[in-house]
């Protein structure tokens, strides 16, 4: 008999409330960056985002996306022998963020580890959290993307810090004799680092290199487009099927240039796409578990249809899943 994985549940976490391009341009001009609410929903289609507070981390906010795609899936903590959370904004060195999401849910025992792919970390969780449960190793699963990243943001760089937003999302995988994730591949490209990183590190006690986050927007648009574009079309021909069955596309929540310009490429008609940049701005590994979530729980996406998921990012990264709902 065949062994598969199926998405049961999904939940999210957001930081506090909302904050607007209003309220943003008005706290930049405290620090003398001028931008405008204009140049922001023009060049990424962004009109709010929300902005973890003090103390605030990402293993609490993935904590609270967990329990809610727990609740969602009618399982509970305990039933769970796989933790899997994709963040670039841990909150230490080690342990890492799986292992402080275990405790904080009273669930020991099973494998708990972290994967660090950016953007695209989300859908190597997925990929990898589907082939430990497709193989015996794990039989229920927590796949959960969580960022802080306002914590590695340049407050004074306009064309970076206006783009980003802090959450959480979760899903929870379970072992089924029907296929849920029909396909994923993954991919990098080490040669591109330089366009998107953060580049400093923890050292003898102090921070070397540069600490916050910095993006070449055009290289990345350009790459981003074309990878999103090829994965997408690779992963729907491995799972046999051909991109019209697709019902929702959700890539990873960048920019709506790329957004538009990927379903574009793709053929996929605009209202396919699910999309949440608008709200909660590039909350990198945690954009396209929030988007799924939202479309989930607003009633768009139903049970038996395909979803294929995509993310982008830093390393170079990028990868697909087609999973069916």
């Amino acid at each position: 008999m065949n062994r598969y994985s199926r998405i049961v549940g999904t939940g999210s976490a957001l930081p506090g409330e909302p904050v607007s391009n209003a309220e943003l341009v008005r706290r930049l001009a405290e620090r003398g960056v001028v931008t405008s609410d204009e140049w922001i929903v023009e060049r990424t289609g962004i009109r709010q985002r929300y902005l973890a507070g003090a103390g605030v981390t990402s293993s609490q906010l993935a904590c609270q996306a967990a329990r809610n795609a727990l609740a969602a899936a009618g399982l509970e903590a305990r039933e769970i022998d796989l933790i899997v959370v994709a963040t670039s904004t841990p909150d230490y060195v080690f342990p890492s963020t799986a292992c402080l999401v275990q405790k904080a849910l009273d669930a020991p025992g099973g494998a708990a580890f972290d994967v660090q792919a950016v953007c695209s970390g989300f859908v190597y969780g997925l990929a990898t959290a589907d082939a430990m449960i497709r193989t015996g190793i794990a039989n229920r699963a927590l796949v959960i993307g969580a960022e802080v990243f306002s914590r590695i943001l340049d407050w004074n760089d306009r064309s970076t810090c206006v783009l980003f937003g802090d959450g959480a999302g979760a899903i929870v995988l379970t072992a089924d004799t029907c296929p849920g994730v029909r396909a994923a591949r993954l991919h990098a490209d080490g040669r591109q680092e330089a366009i998107l990183r953060t580049a400093g590190n923890l050292s003898g006690g102090a921070i070397v290199g540069h600490p916050y986050l910095t993006m070449n927007g055009q290289a990345v648009f350009r790459l981003a487009v074309s990878v999103l574009d090829t994965v997408g079309r690779e992963t729907v021909a491995a799972a046999g099927m051909t991109l019209d069955q697709v019902d929702w596309l959700i890539p990873h929540q960048a920019n709506v240039r790329i957004l538009d310009a990927t379903a574009k490429r793709m053929g996929i008609a605009r209202e396919r796409v699910v999309v949440t940049v608008d709200q909660h701005a590039n909350t990198s590994a945690a954009s396209v578990p929030l988007a799924l979530d939202q479309g989930t729980r607003d009633g768009r996406i139903q049970p038996g249809q395909h979803v294929l998921l995509e993310g982008v990012g830093g390393g170079f990264t990028w990868g697909a899943a087609l999973v069916q709902i």
